[in-house]
């Protein structure tokens, strides 16, 4: 059994609102929402740690690459822990690289550098990191996708207007680079 609170972004969650407080959470059970065809699911977010660190889980099918983009005061984890995930990754030099991560295997994305990643597998599952300077971007998911009650992955995929990609994702430090073009496969 958790506990849940009420916070200042939802009526119920089982993450306690303020920082310095032990909790514990049962798989699932955190703050879900749903972006693009995926389940993005938040343990920990800067109100806990004091805009030190984020911890989330992103479940979703086989499907589109995530959007390029970039954190400029963020670095972000990938851990694999179901499926396989291919993560695209260009440094601040140009280089870019692509890999394909499959449980077990870890990617990190220093801040500034643009990334985006493609499920390719169903059923795949990152654990994800982000820290920095900056605080955590774990409210973007819900504030650019939408809050999940239930569990699983989302009946349609939730595609923001794409007004929202302009004002949402600055305020969290995600900047989308539509125009990007990776040169590998």
């Amino acid at each position: 059994m958790t506990i849940e609170y009420a916070t200042r972004h939802r009526r119920a969650s089982h993450i306690p609102p303020e920082p310095g407080r032990p909790y514990f959470i049962e798989k699932g059970e955190g703050d879900r929402a749903h972006l693009f065809g995926d389940l993005i699911t938040v343990y920990a977010g800067g109100e806990q740690t004091e805009n030190t660190f984020n911890f989330f889980t992103v479940e979703g099918p086989k499907g589109d690459l995530i959007p390029t983009h970039l954190h400029a005061h963020t670095h972000e984890v990938f851990y694999v822990t179901q499926g396989a995930v291919r993560l695209f990754v260009e440094d601040t030099e140009g280089s870019q690289q692509e890999k394909l991560l499959t449980p077990g295997d870890f990617g990190f994305v220093p801040k500034n550098c643009r990334h985006a990643y493609r499920m390719e597998r169903h059923h795949s599952q990152i654990v994800g990191v982000a820290a920095g300077p900056g605080g955590t971007f774990e409210r973007f998911f819900e504030n650019l996708g939408a809050p999940a009650e239930r569990h699983g992955l989302p009946q349609a995929p939730v595609v923001p207007e794409p007004g929202r990609f302009a004002t949402v994702p600055e305020q969290f430090d995600v900047r989308f680079l539509p125009d990007h073009q990776w040169r590998t496969r």
